[in-house]
């Protein structure tokens, strides 16, 4: 494989989702694996820290949140710088190996610095494997499907948070937080690693091929700058993507604790909290392909538009029903962006530079978790949790006019 790729000709890759059928579904199975790492511990973290571990203080309550947050920006730049290099195969093994001692931790864990540790754990399984999952489908796919391919990959790993999130609610509710919900976390990281040794095979070839047709047209000078900040396109979607994830980190640390707030009971907290990502994964499978064919800008922008007002609407919200109609709103929201923003980096990057960038995307991007959770943990402390959401959904307003704003072309795909 290294040999066709330093004499530049890998003639024998086929580039395109059909032609790399099977390799794409195994990816997409494995992808839902990935997701269901976080969807273990997405509704029964907070509990574990309020009823286990007697945790007051939101501030510190989200600090498994904010470690999560941080490691899983860091190994998504990582990921992306060192993809070219080693190969994308080789760095989703190792995110697996990270992801075994997860759920014995949270089964056993003896104090809050152990949950940290396995949200440490977990940022690197999932700026690993996903991460390589996102640009191995991105290598496969011709530039036509690659909304599709993007909108199958977050489908299948946000479907699967929600399902999960809603599963291990229904076993903490009928046998305990602990440790039984977690036992679904050691069925995934096996099965995902055995999986990843297997039957996975890397792209790098692919890779290589779409750069000898792009020639050096696109290529930027600096690609952590031009990312970030001063290619239009670019760092728009990426600010987008931060405040996406910030707002996200919001909801992963409060909303199970305002629905609780609210009388709700564990299993009615994990209904509402799981159809929210469920429909955020779900959404993907049309959003994604909506992407190939409608300019990405709106679309971001209608996602974030949409976002923004569904969070101020929850803030007046009481009823179990308007908390579950919320939800379905907001993982639409959620979906009308996510699988456009890895497409547009990836459509706006040249080949060579294509897995960098997109992870400086998503090193923005899951950062975002960090800063909302920070942001979120104190607005709650110092004034209330509603002030909090309803600060994010400004915030995320005026990402969304950004977006509108600085966004020069609208990409079409």
């Amino acid at each position: 494989m290294d040999m066709a790729i330093s004499q530049g000709r890998p003639a024998a890759t086929k580039i395109g989702i059909r032609q790399n059928m099977r390799q794409f579904i195994l990816l997409i199975v494995v992808t839902a694996f990935v997701g269901g790492m976080v969807g273990m511990e997405r509704s029964l973290i907070p509990e574990l820290a309020e009823k286990v571990f007697h945790l007051a203080s939101k501030t510190a309550m989200f600090s498994f949140i904010v470690a999560f947050g941080t490691t899983k920006a860091i190994t998504n730049y990582y990921t992306g710088f060192f993809a070219n290099k080693f190969g994308r195969k080789k760095l989703l093994v190792i995110g697996w190996l990270f992801a075994l001692p997860i759920p014995w931790i949270l089964m056993y864990a003896p104090s809050w610095n152990w949950i940290i540790a396995a949200n440490i754990l977990l940022g690197l399984n999932q700026g690993l494997a996903w991460s390589s999952t996102v640009v191995m489908k991105i290598d496969l796919a011709e530039d036509k499907n690659r909304g599709l391919a993007m909108g199958l990959n977050e489908f299948a790993g946000y479907f699967a948070v929600g399902m999960i999130t809603f599963l291990v609610a229904f076993i903490a509710a009928k046998y305990g937080i602990r440790p039984y919900p977690f036992f679904v976390g050691v069925v995934f990281s096996v099965v995902g690693l055995v999986m990843s040794v297997f039957l996975i095979k890397d792209t790098r070839t692919h890779m290589a091929a779409a750069s000898i047709t792009a020639g050096k047209e696109g290529e930027l000078q600096n690609v952590f700058w031009g990312t970030t900040l001063f290619n239009k396109n670019l760092s728009a979607i990426t600010q987008a993507g931060l405040v996406n994830n910030m707002n996200d980190g919001m909801l992963w640390g409060l909303y199970p604790l305002l629905l609780y707030s609210k009388g709700f009971t564990l299993a009615q907290v994990g209904l509402v909290t799981a159809i929210y990502p469920a429909c955020w994964g779900i959404g993907q499978l049309f959003s994604g392909r909506l992407g190939d064919y409608v300019a990405k800008k709106k679309l971001l922008f209608l996602g974030m538009f949409l976002q923004s007002l569904t969070l101020l609407a929850l803030s007046t919200a009481s009823a179990l029903q308007f908390y579950i109609a919320l939800s379905v709103i907001l993982g639409l929201g959620k979906a009308l962006v996510y699988p456009i923003f890895a497409a547009a980096i990836a459509e706006n990057s040249h080949p060579q530079q294509r897995a960098q960038s997109i992870g400086i995307f998503r090193f923005w991007r899951d950062l975002g978790y960090a800063i909302g959770a920070i942001l979120t943990g104190v607005l709650a402390d110092v004034f209330s949790i509603n002030a909090a959401i309803i600060i994010v959904g400004c915030i995320t307003l005026l990402s969304a006019f950004v977006i509108q704003m600085r966004m020069r072309t609208s990409i079409q795909g």
